[in-house]
């Protein structure tokens, strides 16, 4: 089986790690106070554009300034940089709506870098921030903060908590903790490809 092959399968298994909203708080609380002021801005945007747009860490670390629009509050993904473009009906380029608070903590932001690249996220060493420094953030508040995700097993160590874990979080939020939502939306918020992956990934959920 190839290398890719055992990616994807690993992506569509049921989601093993995940984290309740208030978890999340716990999250972006340490990362605010543990991270010089100029990088705990930064890592907190990081958490919560994560948790938000349920945003694949490879498509986080390739935004632009330029695709957010903030007035209208969404981010406009464009095809190349996502994991599932669909078909050559896709539009030529994705809106995902982000939550008020998530605007604001982005103009916060926006307006305190210390640096301004194109990128969104800069590196202290680099213009743009990798997926390796992105894990790296969220496993390093996880276990600043003594944060345990809930897992298929029960309570699960910090260090299992990834970038991935905070697109998990979405959807349990999503199916557990707001009114009216069904698994289409959790495929429509996360873009799968198909329904049948959002059911394999967090058909679960509806009983945690």
């Amino acid at each position: 089986m190839s290398s890719t092959t055992n990616t994807q399968t690993q992506t569509e298994e049921k989601a093993k790690a995940w984290l309740k909203p208030e978890q999340v708080d716990e999250l972006r609380t340490t990362t605010v106070a543990e991270s010089a002021n100029y990088l705990s801005l930064r890592n907190d945007t990081i958490i919560a554009m994560l948790y938000d747009s349920g945003l694949r860490v490879g498509e986080l670390v390739q935004l632009d300034v330029d695709m957010l629009d903030l007035d209208e509050g969404i981010i406009m993904l464009p095809p190349d940089i996502q994991k599932d473009y669909p078909n050559d009906n896709t539009p030529s380029y994705t809106e995902i709506e982000l939550a008020t608070d998530t605007v604001r903590t982005l103009r916060n932001y926006l307006n305190s870098r210390w640096k301004n690249p194109d990128a969104l996220f800069p590196s202290r060493q680099s213009e743009r921030m990798t997926t390796e420094s992105v894990r790296n953030v969220v496993e390093d508040a996880a276990v600043e903060g003594n944060v345990h995700p809930q897992t298929l097993r029960g309570r699960g160590e910090p260090k299992e908590i990834t970038p991935h874990t905070l697109r998990h979080s979405v959807a349990y939020r999503m199916l557990n903790r707001e009114d009216g939502n069904t698994l289409y939306d959790v495929t429509k918020r996360l873009r799968h490809a198909t329904i049948q992956t959002t059911e394999r990934v967090y058909s679960h959920f509806d009983r945690v």
